[in-house]
């Protein structure tokens, strides 16, 4: 029998490889797609986005069962962890969607692989061994944790996010270095899970890719709950002792130390053993670079996802293989627009972004107008329990165009789907103020920051300028 070649080959089963490999099969495309692990999902199912927000979940449930008398809600004692239920609840999750993603493949008639892939030449995969031929090949392998050479990593004292996920006891004292979206969502489940948590950050502040108010505001809420925060620091030497690790550096408190190190400094691509060199594709500062359809420079191969100098998240890498399967397969889909993607760190409260920061916008030229409503003047805020946080809408002045919608508070992750919807189709103030939101909802908040920034508050009086000093 002839070997089958394929249409197009996908190395790596994350989202963005499993969406690209189900997105080439409903246009008819016959697909191979190749993964490492014995279950498909990447980094996001199995060690990252979906294992974190179990654990944050619990988290947040903890916090209101502590807040239950508050409701009327009576309980029997305080209440407890069980970290064992905890972890098996989260592996449960995983699981089922692990299988979930294995039976839309399956429906949708992939070849799925399990192994080591790389490339073998132009239109060649190696997967343990064996050679596959491909029309197209998607590369997709993710990323990995960085671990810079100043922490000896053991998995015992010194953790990665990979290790935390499945540590089984609440440490007395928590240290994490890092103070991006994995770090800060670490430290709000360990600071509600009980630790006396520390975070160190190299850049002047927390969150340092939202907008200043919002990091402001994140640092407040975590340090009213106990959370201590070095910022501007950096890490000299790390000693591990039996019991505890000692930190010392650069803007560092003597004596700093802790039961758990977590390093959550930032991620890697996964190119090592890719067979780059055999097509003879190059990498940039570590990143195989593209073309906005997600072409590599070499015919016929794309890239996706974190391997690929865009935002090292799950929704983009799956847009981004979405794109790169309907341009192969002779389609004219829209480039990413890497404009509106939208961020989001599910700490707790939540952070959320879209557009540009005031900074940012003032930065490219804009006069801008800006509007914030603090979730304390929303009545669902109210009626949650859960009034910490604001939103913030950053507009053009002339037109009132709206640039960017930034917010910390209840379900932020959530409310920040419409304003990328708003940003994608250029809307207004005016058409964010005069579209009815239901009330009462947490949606109301950004109709209500957009009100002031137009200059006609409903629900909220802003407070005066800060006067300028002489």
């Amino acid at each position: 029998m002839p070997e089958t070649i394929f249409d197009v080959a996908i190395l790596g089963g994350g989202p963005g490889g499993y969406v690209a490999a189900i997105r080439a099969a409903q246009l008819g495309l016959s697909v191979l797609l190749v993964e490492k692990d014995p279950q498909l999902g990447g980094t996001c199912l199995h060690r990252g986005c979906i294992p974190t927000k179990a654990l944050l979940e619990t988290a947040s449930r903890l916090d209101q069962a502590r807040q239950a008398e508050e409701f009327g809600v009576m309980l029997s004692g305080p209440p407890a962890l069980d970290m064992g239920r905890a972890h098996q609840r989260k592996k449960t999750l995983v699981r089922r969607l692990a299988m979930g993603i294995e039976g839309l493949l399956k429906k949708n008639r992939v070849t799925v692989l399990t192994g080591q892939a790389s490339l073998d030449g132009p239109g060649r995969v190696r997967v343990e061994g064996q050679v596959h031929q491909a029309r197209h090949v998607i590369l997709a392998t993710g990323s990995t944790v960085a671990v810079p050479p100043v922490f000896p990593v053991d998995g015992v004292r010194v953790l990665t996010s990979d290790h935390m996920l499945e540590y089984p006891e609440i440490p007395a004292r928590l240290v994490v270095v890092g103070a991006g979206a994995v770090g800060m969502e670490f430290a709000s489940i360990y600071s509600l899970f009980g630790s006396q948590v520390t975070v160190v950050e190299m850049l002047p502040r927390v969150l340092p890719l939202e907008d200043e108010e919002i990091s402001a505001e994140v640092e407040r809420i975590f340090r009213k709950r106990g959370v201590t925060f070095h910022t501007g620091c950096a890490i000299e030497q790390v000693e591990v002792g039996a019991d505890s690790v000692r930190l010392q550096g650069r803007g560092l408190p003597e004596g700093l130390q802790a039961e758990i190190l977590l390093v959550a400094v930032g991620r890697r691509a996964n190119t090592e053993g890719l067979g780059l060199e055999s097509v003879g594709l190059e990498l940039e500062r570590s990143r195989v670079p593209v073309d906005h359809f997600m072409r590599t420079r070499v015919p016929g191969i794309y890239a996706i996802g974190d391997l690929v100098p865009s935002p090292q998240l799950a929704h983009v890498a799956s847009a981004e293989g979405i794109l790169a399967v309907e341009h192969l397969a002779g389609l004219e889909p829209h480039p990413v627009d890497y404009r509106f993607i939208p961020s989001a760190t599910y700490c707790h409260p939540e952070v959320a972004s879209v557009g540009l920061s005031e900074a940012a916008a003032v930065a490219a030229g804009h006069e801008v107008k800006v509007g914030r409503f603090p979730f304390a003047a929303l009545g669902k805020a109210a009626i949650m329990g859960q009034t910490e946080g604001l939103v913030k809408v950053v507009a053009e002045a002339r037109f009132g165009e709206v640039l960017g919608v930034h917010l910390v508070g209840p379900h932020a992750t959530d409310l920040v789907s419409e304003a990328v919807l708003a940003l994608t189709c250029e809307a207004t103030l005016g058409e964010f103020l005069h579209s009815v939101h239901p009330h009462p909802t947490l949606s109301e908040a950004l109709m209500e920051a957009a009100h002031q920034a137009a200059g006609t508050p409903i629900h909220f009086i802003p407070p005066p300028p800060r006067k300028k000093r002489d």
